[in-house]
C-alpha cells in the first residue's frame, strides 16, 4: 500500500481542473457534459488530500463565455486563478479586465480540430497582452502535434503545455520533445503532469522522468484534470496525488506541487 510522507507540506496546488454545469455548452460543441462538476466538489475533494489552491481551466465546450469562472475567481481570490478561452480578436481591455479577476493565461485547445492557427499567429493583441500582463499561452494538442503549433506562434511567448505534451513516445528523439527543448531555449516553458490517460499508451512515469531530466523540475506543474472528462474513472484525488509522487519523486515533489505554480500563478506582480 502506497504511503505518503507526512512531513510534506500538503499545501499543494492543482493547476488544471474544470467546472461546468450539466447540459451547458456552446452550439456545435463536440462534447456536452451530462453531469455537473461543481466548484464545491473540487474544493472538498482536493482539500481532503492537501490541495489548498487551484487553477480553473475554462473547458473548450463553454467557448469564450468565462463568466462562471470569473465569478468564482472573484469570490476566492486567494485560492483560485484562472485560464481563459478567448477569441483571437479579443480586445486588450477585455484581457486586462480578466487579469483583474484572476486570469493568468489563455488556453488554446486544439484537440480534435485543425492545428493550423493563422488567425492566432496574426493576433497582435494576444501576444502584446501576454507580455504586458505577465501571462502565458496554454496549449493542448492532439498527440504528436505540438511541433506544428509551436512553429506558428511567436518564439518569445511564455508557454504552458497541457497533459505532458502528448509526444508519440517517451524518447529524446521524439519530435515533440525536440521541439519543446528548442522552444525552452528561447522562452519560459512549463509542462503539466496531468491527463496520463490521454497519452495513447505512452508510459507516463517514463515520460515524467524524461521531462525532469531534459527540462528540469522547475519546468513542471501538476494538475488533476478533474473531473477527467471522458475518463471519469480516474477522478480520484488520493490516487492521482500518490501517482504524481511516485513519478516525480520526493526530491522534486514540493517544487513541482508548490513552488513552481506559486511563482507562475501567484508570484510577484500576480
Amino acid at each position: 500500500m502506497y504511503s505518503m510522507d507526512l512531513s510534506m507540506s500538503k499545501n499543494w496546488i492543482d493547476t488544471h481542473f474544470h467546472v461546468f454545469n450539466a447540459g451547458v455548452a456552446v452550439e456545435g460543441a463536440r462534447y456536452v457534459p451530462q453531469y455537473s462538476a461543481r466548484l464545491s466538489d473540487w474544493l472538498r475533494l482536493a482539500g481532503h488530500v492537501g490541495v489548498t489552491r487551484g487553477v480553473w481551466v475554462q473547458p473548450s465546450f463553454l467557448g469564450t463565455d468565462n463568466s462562471l469562472m470569473i465569478d468564482a475567481l472573484e469570490s476566492h481570490p486567494d485560492k483560485l486563478r484562472g485560464i481563459a478561452v478567448v477569441s483571437p480578436d479579443v480586445s486588450i481591455e477585455t484581457l486586462k479586465a480578466l487579469h483583474q479577476s484572476g486570469v493568468r493565461g489563455i488556453r488554446l485547445n486544439l484537440s480534435g480540430v485543425s492545428h493550423e492557427i493563422p488567425e492566432w499567429t496574426l493576433s497582435n493583441n494576444i501576444w502584446e497582452a501576454i507580455h504586458t500582463l505577465g501571462w502565458h499561452l496554454e496549449i493542448h494538442t492532439d498527440q504528436g502535434k505540438l511541433p506544428q503549433v509551436l512553429r506558428q506562434i511567436p518564439s518569445d511567448t511564455p508557454l504552458v503545455v497541457d497533459h505532458m505534451a502528448k509526444p508519440l513516445e517517451a524518447s529524446t528523439s521524439d519530435p515533440t520533445l525536440i521541439a519543446l527543448m528548442k522552444y525552452a531555449s528561447l522562452a519560459p516553458v512549463c509542462v503539466k503532469l496531468s491527463g496520463a490517460y490521454r497519452l495513447g499508451g505512452v508510459n507516463p512515469e517514463a515520460l515524467t522522468s524524461l521531462l525532469l531530466s531534459e527540462l528540469g523540475p522547475s519546468a513542471l506543474l501538476w494538475g488533476s484534470d478533474w473531473p477527467c472528462t471522458n475518463h471519469e474513472q480516474f477522478a480520484n484525488f488520493e490516487a492521482l496525488i500518490a501517482e504524481a509522487h511516485e513519478w516525480i519523486g520526493a526530491e522534486s515533489f514540493e517544487q513541482v506541487m508548490v513552488h513552481n505554480p506559486t511563482q507562475l500563478y501567484w508570484g510577484l506582480g500576480q
